[in-house]
């Protein structure tokens, strides 16, 4: 009887770990950046890792830079909202999935192998669309 509950605490446990895993890194930040975890609001910094669900916000002023795992490149322009819904990566196949949401701002991407691994293995979301991403360079502007 025991056995069961023990089996499950682990597995809670491997699935908290594994949503905490670094995704990518803060390579320049400029003005007013944030990240957003949680509750948490924390000042954008260069090296900071970043998180699986965690916002990306700037202010009139703000921008920041960011570069993946799996080698996609963010520039993230003034008073923007953007959030790193879901980032999937297994280095091994060098596969994943990643989507991305744009509430408001801009977004510059550099894609990296994820979206080459497979169609639609990276999505760009926006109030009012949804990007399927094969591979390339694109800026993505979605208005207040």
């Amino acid at each position: 009887m025991v056995r069961g509950p023990l089996f499950l605490a682990l597995s809670i446990t491997v699935i908290a770990s594994a949503a905490s895993a670094e995704i990518a890194r803060v390579k320049s930040t400029s003005g007013n950046a944030i990240v957003q975890r949680g509750a948490n609001h924390i000042p954008a910094a260069t090296g900071q890792a970043l998180e699986a669900g965690d916002w990306l916000v700037t202010g009139k002023d703000g921008r920041m830079s960011l570069t993946f795992v799996d080698n996609t490149r963010f520039a993230v322009g003034p008073n923007s909202r953007i959030a790193v819904s879901k980032f999937e990566y297994d280095r091994t196949r060098q596969q994943g999935s990643f989507v991305t949401q744009v509430d408001r701002g801009s977004l510059a991407v550099v894609s990296g192998k994820i979206a080459k691994s497979g169609r639609d293995a990276m999505q760009v979301r926006t109030p009012n669309s949804l990007l399927g991403v094969r591979g390339t360079r694109f800026i993505v502007e979605v208005p207040k």
